[in-house]
This record gives structure tokens, sequence and C-alpha cells, in this order.
């Protein structure tokens, strides 16, 4: 798959360095809405030695890492908490697209850390206050013992290859008309092999063969991995529910309909699909 990891430029930690003066990126979120500046058509995400200088006092924050040399905090603020001036919150979901690849990659890291820092705060097991282990992303009950590391909720993402067309479906949560792969999470006891023909066959109706590993993607919408292939058409023909799907087709490379933005894994199959039909 094209693109790059954000880890060739981040490197991750949990440890906060005991003496940090310079400027650090600052991924803060009030009720799952980045803090973001927009100046000349350009999005930017907080950059200052502190949040104080900015009059805000954070709930909790976590220390990330890296990029390019520079600290990374991640912060939670109170919902009632309005924006200073000459910035905005912004869903992050609106930003895909309009900031950096690496700040949005570590964004979509730093938002699933605040969540789950935010969501365990208390033992689900016996109700007792956690701690945070030293020295990894992990909590733990000091009472029976339970350690809860982030969430990550694994994802299948298929490219349904029928001759010189590919499969595409329109989701009822898709804005306007935009078109993309079938998908769905791995349920549990089932392989991510077993996922993707489950859910092509409930989303479409289809039976597919020959599923081949394209690439994989962190997709923090909330906590996915997406995992990429792409299979053959064997037998079916194309049925939706009409309530999650309400579309599907096949489309050659020539009369594709709306895409999904770039970054995404699923747009990186269907970019190489056209780039296979090209001669």
């Amino acid at each position: 798959m094209s693109g790059e990891s954000i880890y060739k430029h981040f490197k991750p930690a949990v440890k906060q360095p005991p003496v940090d003066n310079n400027p650090a990126y600052w991924f803060v979120f009030c009720s799952n809405k980045l803090l973001v500046t927009v100046d000349d058509h350009k999005v930017r995400i907080p950059y200052f030695k502190s949040l104080s200088e900015l009059n805000i006092t954070p709930v909790r924050i976590q220390y990330l890492g890296t990029l390019h040399g520079h600290t990374c905090y991640s912060a939670e603020v109170t919902p009632e908490m309005t924006a200073p001036t000459g910035m905005t919150f912004n869903d992050l979901r609106s930003l895909f697209g309009a900031i950096d690849e690496d700040i949005f990659l570590l964004a979509g890291k730093a938002i699933q850390i605040v969540s789950w820092d935010q969501t365990n705060q208390y033992c689900g097991r016996c109700g007792t206050k956690m701690e945070t282990l030293e020295g990894e992303r992990a909590k733990e009950c000091p009472s029976c013992g339970l350690i809860n590391y982030p969430r990550i909720s694994p994802a299948a993402i298929t490219a349904v290859i029928k001759g010189n067309k590919i499969l595409l479906t329109h989701n009822a949560a898709f804005r306007g008309n935009i078109h993309s792969l079938i998908a769905g999470f791995v349920e549990p006891g089932e392989t991510i092999e077993e996922c993707v023909h489950r859910e092509i066959f409930e989303e479409a109706g289809i039976k597919v063969k020959n599923l081949k590993y394209f690439g994989s993607q962190p997709w923090p919408f909330p906590n996915s991995l997406m995992i990429g292939f792409t299979a053959e058409y064997e037998s079916g023909e194309i049925s939706v529910d009409g309530q999650e799907i309400t579309e599907a087709g096949w489309y050659d490379a020539s009369q594709l309909p709306e895409l999904p933005g770039k970054m995404s894994i699923a747009r990186k199959i269907i970019d190489w699909f056209v780039k296979t039909q090209s001669f």
C-alpha cells in the first residue's frame, strides 16, 4: 500500500521528559473535537510550551512522544470550554485532508488515548480508582489487578473485483453520494478472512474468492485498525438491505462515483484498482 506510517517520523513514549521548556504540539479535545487554528486557509494545532499560555486548564494530559523531535501531548478539557480567540474546536473527521497527514494520524492516536484515559478512570470489574502503570500505556486496578490497555478494534475493508469492474457501495452513514468499499468489524472468535466473507455476503449478497492482503491503516472513528484486502467475485447477485447499505453496483475505472478522501485506505485501494486498469 502506498503511504508511510506515522512512526517513520513519530517516536511514541509514555514517560514525560523531566524538563521540557520547548514548544510542543498540543492535541486538545473538547467532547471529541480538536482545537485548531485556521490561518490563511491552513489548519494548525496549538504549538506552545504550555496550555497556560492559552488560559486552558486541562482535565488531564497525556504525553505521546515526539514528532520530528518536537514533544507532543494530548489533553482533555471540559465540555463547557470555549475555544481561545482565533481558534475553534473541530470534529476530527472534518479535518480529514485539511491538515498535514502526520498531524492527522497523530491526532487520531491522541483522541483514542484521551478517550481511553477518560473511560478507564475506575475499574470496570470492582469500581476501584485505576492507577497508571509506569513505562507502558496501561492502567491497573490496585484492588483486583485488572489491567486495561487502549482499545483497538480490527475491521476488514475489501475491494471486490469482477473482470474490469469494482464493487462500490453507498452506506446510509456516508455524506452526500460517496461510494466506498465494503467494510466491517471482526466479531469475537472470527478470523479476519472470515470477516471479509461474512461482511460481503451480508451487505451485498455475493461470495468472493482469492483474498489478497493489501495493507492496513489506523482509523480513529472510533478506534479501528482497518485491514485492507482485494478479492475476486465468485458468485451471487447484488442484494442490499436498503437500510445500512442503500446502493451497490459494479463500476469500471472510467465511470466512478464520488469517492472517499485520498488519506483513507478505501481510496488507496480504489486508486490501486484504477491504476491496474490503465493500459
